[in-house]
């Protein structure tokens, strides 16, 4: 038997994962070492804020292409690996770590008013706007080995039978009308999900390029991020089990 029994396990110690703050060594860091390192940040995703007497460090994982620089280049241990494969999150917001300490930096889940029509199984229409690689993981979240019809998940080619649209790549100007074409097709209710660090804020592309628009979030609603480039299939799988509330994710 191929598939793996697990539930969403941790990343082996030798992979880059994703990174995170290490809010003691931020604390108490040495600052004679400064904040320069903060820029060599490719996407910007790193930033420092100063307020009154303070600095305040954040770190956004939506705009993170998880390259491995900053664990390496960080003085004093403040940014270490995350190795978690539970990465996906409902709010855009809650994808930004903060050393600051305030109830707007702490994650909130979007409040349910109605039953969820999902919990029992979900049908996926994929629309790529350039990502090979995130293409890449969510076809082996189907294979033998991770077997995410076992939740009760399945691809379906056309937008007419799709409950949920999973968006990959940059999703720039030009894929903006096939991508509202695409959720105009799908029935209600429907829910969107943008798989990746591009299709969350642009990746490498950011919202600067003429032709980016800085993610799928600027064309259409977005129920789950999943950060990453690209994520791993079992964080593609937990973002899909998010939306559903499914059974799996309070084991």
């Amino acid at each position: 038997t191929a598939t793996q029994k697990e539930i969403f396990p941790n990343l082996s110690p030798e992979s880059r994962g994703l990174p995170a703050i290490n809010k003691e060594a931020w604390e108490s860091r040495n600052k004679a070492n400064g904040v320069e390192w903060t820029k060599l940040c490719p996407t910007e995703a790193i930033s420092v804020r100063q307020s009154d007497s303070t600095e305040e460090l954040n770190l956004d994982l939506g705009r993170c292409i998880a390259c491995g620089l900053c664990p390496d280049i960080s003085p004093d241990g403040i940014i270490e690996k995350n190795l978690s494969t539970k990465t996906a999150v409902r709010n855009r917001q809650d994808l930004v770590l903060s050393t600051a300490d305030c109830k707007e930096n702490e994650k909130q889940s979007p409040p349910q008013t109605k039953e969820n029509i999902f919990k029992g199984a979900v049908a996926i229409r994929v629309v790529s706007t350039g990502c090979s690689a995130c293409d890449l993981e969510v076809s082996a979240a189907f294979n033998p080995i991770f077997d995410m019809e076992r939740f009760g998940i399945q691809l379906v080619a056309s937008p007419r039978l799709a409950d949920i649209l999973m968006v990959t790549g940059p999703a720039g100007k030009g894929m903006q009308k096939a991508l509202f074409r695409t959720y105009e097709a799908m029935p209600e209710p429907r829910l969107v999900i943008a798989t990746g660090s591009c299709a969350i804020s642009g990746g490498m592309h950011g919202d600067k390029n003429y032709a980016s628009t800085g993610g799928v979030g600027a064309i259409l609603p977005v129920d789950a991020y999943v950060p990453g480039c690209p994520p791993h299939p079992w964080s593609i799988i937990h973002s899909v089990l998010t939306v559903m509330e499914h059974k799996e994710l309070s084991k």
